[in-house]
């Protein structure tokens, strides 16, 4: 399977990697081999009426663990480090935090959505000045294509022992046979029900609340 539109099949998935009900894919942009989703673009207003800028945000537990494991060693900060001192990777990078807006308004426009002004001009994963999850950069990586992250390409080239998308893990990377999450407790939708509770409007945040970034 090669089309990004999601399928029944792939939001069930999608559920099973993250452990929780998926919400508001727009797009599946990678996948694996097997054709088994790798990103799933997210709408960047979520259905609670929460601003969500990680639009392309990394699923696959194989590929989340071992960035995670790079993450722990320090990576970021030395990538963070780089950027200050090498104005080509800094002018590259700032060409992915262009990318990621104009990827977003894609995603949005699919979605039908109105534009979502907390988060206009924010990008995501720390870009383009520094680099605070590296799951953003190569979500990014992944749904785009080499040559426009460099970050997020570079983190796919360290983990390249334990993740590509060129070779698929899926058998053993979660339950296949799980029954499909149902209840979402994730912060997002805590948040979302407790302002229903104070009699909140979801689909129109206050404009003091904050967009949320979040990561795999």
């Amino acid at each position: 399977m090669n089309s990004t539109t999601p399928q029944p099949e792939d939001l069930d998935t999608l559920s099973l990697q993250l452990s929780r009900p998926v919400r508001d894919v727009v797009e599946i942009p990678a996948r694996c081999t097997c054709g088994n989703p790798l990103v799933a673009a997210t709408a960047p207003r979520l259905s609670n009426g929460i601003p969500f800028p990680t639009t392309f945000y990394l699923t696959h537990p194989a590929a989340t663990a071992a960035v995670s494991r790079l993450e722990a060693a320090g990576v970021m900060a030395e990538m963070t480090q780089r950027l200050s001192a090498d104005a080509e990777l800094a002018q590259a990078y700032r060409g992915a935090h262009e990318s990621y807006l104009t990827e977003r308004e894609r995603i949005r426009g699919l979605a039908g959505l109105d534009p979502v002004w907390e988060i206009e001009g924010i990008s995501a994963g720390g870009m383009p000045e520094r680099v605070k999850c590296l799951h953003v950069l190569v979500g990014h990586s992944l749904a785009v294509g080499p040559g426009i992250n460099p970050l997020g390409d570079e983190v796919l080239g360290l983990i390249a022992d334990e993740f590509t998308p060129d070779t698929c893990v899926c058998a053993t990377s979660w339950d296949h046979e799980a029954a499909v999450p149902q209840r979402d407790l994730s912060r997002h939708v805590r948040r979302g029900n407790q302002g229903f509770a104070r009699g909140e409007k979801s689909a129109a945040p206050h404009p003091a609340s904050q967009p949320s970034e979040e990561t795999a």
